[in-house]
């Protein structure tokens, strides 16, 4: 089942390895029951610590427990934990097998403690990327905690279920029977649900923090850079942000960040959080801002509120709260986001080579998605909601001069349609007429433009008409002592290299900024002098 090289790797991994573990599989006679058993002979025979058996004893199957052997510590996988889940594999083998979770010590204690039986069950994907990092959490906790249990369900073998329960994306997480939540889930969140106590905790904890020199607002590429550079300065600093890596997470692959060929979202995010994590930085996670109240005189403290009630004080912000696509809000949208459905063209346009897309929006920017791609794929649909373009006329003349461009005005998008793995079409209405047209392809770029996360600023900084943070060249905001960057601001072009450049240069105006206030007053002899 795993190759040499495979087998190699795991062999090295699975020297961490301090207690005995046991591989229990629940096996029928079908061809992925053969195929999981050759794939748990294959990890039992490259450690003298880990053991097979075939019981047969759970009602999914093919299925398998990893046990350590003598407790009651264990999860379960019910498939076969290949492609995106190999690595959930990979560290369920070491946790149940007594290696440590890198994971903080006061995280691991709330686990510990809490009370009652949890028996979670979470529907995956093996070609999910969102997947393994809720698949990863709930196994942990269940490793820490007895109480806790943990199934690992790829749908694709278990349909009926799926069709029962009416699991309609992954992840989806059913908590003793129940749903519980849908989507990328971290044990922060998680525990956020389960433990009613401790947003309360969480936000005394947070209030006692003594004020910042630097107080990042948001966790993506500006958020991580931005506090990167001013801990290098040697200053108190601080990032609280709703998600580590923000946007990022969401993105398949990417293939324009300089001296990174490729890379995937997920990875790029948890690579910031540790280049982060290098540095003493106060990292607060899962925490959204509700209000900026600005120095009450110059050089004073800044203060930031979050959601939960608690509030952070600092000499200089940088807001780097990014934006979030403004979607469709049509059936099969989210469904198929990132499995046809995309937003960025610049990022995505090359997965497209050879196959047939539309664009939604005919701005600027989704006028330029189109000639972009036009040059990639084999043709291209754009569908605008007015009845003409709205984009630079230079725009629309290159546009229509493209001979595999087809333009729709008054369309209306009112579903994408897939074949549960993939996009495959998409449905509009024709205004006009208000007849309905399929049109059959391979992907969908939405491009009706960005929603900067400044609602909660409005009334405090100066934002434009689009609601984005108006910046100067320095990173400046409009209220002294607090600076922007990324995607929330008014810098043009919302890519990743872009964000991670102006929260640098964000961190370093802000250091500016406090040597200047703190600088001591001149005096009456220096002045004569």
């Amino acid at each position: 089942m795993l190759d040499a090289d495979l087998k190699t790797q795991l062999q090295a991994y699975l020297e961490k390895v301090t207690q005995p573990i046991e591989l229990v599989a629940s096996l029928d006679d079908g061809e992925k029951s053969r195929e999981l058993e050759a794939l748990l002979q294959d990890v039992a025979s490259l450690s003298d610590r880990i053991s097979y058996a075939r019981r047969d004893d759970d009602a999914r199957k093919p299925s398998f427990a990893i046990n350590r052997v003598g407790t009651d510590v264990g999860v379960r996988f019910a498939g076969i934990p290949m492609g995106h889940e190999f690595t959930s594999l990979v560290l369920a083998l070491l946790q149940v097998g007594g290696h440590p979770s890198k994971a903080a010590p006061e995280l691991l204690e709330q686990v510990r403690d809490l009370e009652g039986e949890y028996v979670f069950e979470t529907f995956m994907s093996l070609s999910c990327q969102s997947c393994p990092d809720t698949v990863q959490a709930l196994n942990l906790m269940s490793v820490i905690n007895p109480n806790i249990r943990h199934v690992a369900i790829d749908g694709a073998l278990y349909q009926d279920e799926v069709e029962q329960r009416q699991v309609m994306s992954v992840p989806t997480v059913f908590l003793n029977g129940q749903p519980f939540d849908q989507g990328r889930m971290t044990i922060e969140q998680v525990l956020a649900k389960l433990d009613t106590g401790a947003s309360q905790r969480d936000a005394e904890k947070i209030s006692a923090k003594e004020a910042f020199d630097v107080l990042v607002v948001g966790g993506g590429p500006a958020g991580a850079a931005a506090a990167i550079y001013a801990a290098r300065k040697g200053i108190r600093t601080g990032i609280a942000g709703e998600r580590f890596g923000g946007q990022v997470l969401d993105t398949m692959a990417i293939e324009n960040f300089i001296s990174v060929t490729y890379t995937e979202g997920p990875k790029l995010a948890s690579a910031l959080e540790q280049h982060v994590r290098e540095y003493d930085v106060d990292i607060m996670n899962l925490q959204r801002a509700s209000k900026l109240i600005p120095a009450s005189e110059p050089g004073g403290l800044i203060e930031v509120q979050l959601d939960n009630g608690a509030s952070l004080k600092s000499r200089s912000v940088v807001l780097a709260t990014g934006a979030r696509w403004r979607q469709m809000n049509v059936p099969g949208e989210e469904q198929y986001r990132n499995k046809g459905v995309a937003y960025c063209p610049h990022c995505d346009g090359p997965l497209f080579k050879g196959k047939r897309v539309a664009v939604i929006g005919g701005g600027n920017s989704g006028v330029e998605a189109a000639i972009d791609l036009a040059g990639i794929v084999s043709h291209v649909t754009l569908i605008e909601f007015d009845n003409q373009l709205r984009a630079d006329d230079v725009l629309q003349r290159k546009l229509r001069s493209l001979a595999n461009v087809t333009v729709i005005t008054s369309g209306q998008t009112t579903e994408v349609l897939g074949d549960g793995q993939k996009v495959n079409g998409l449905v509009y209405k024709d205004r006009v007429g208000g007849d309905s047209h399929r049109v059959e392809l391979e992907g969908v770029f939405v491009q009706i433009g960005l929603l900067p996360n400044s609602e909660w600023l409005k009334g405090t900084v100066a934002l434009s008409p689009r609601g984005e943070i108006e910046v100067d060249a320095f990173g400046r905001t409009s209220v002294p002592g607090v600076f922007a960057a990324g995607d929330v601001t008014t810098v043009p072009y919302k890519q990743i290299v872009i964000a991670m450049g102006e929260g640098s240069k964000a961190a370093l105006s802000a250091f500016d900024h406090l040597i200047r206030t703190s600088a001591p007053a001149e005096t009456a002899s220096a002045v004569a002098a």
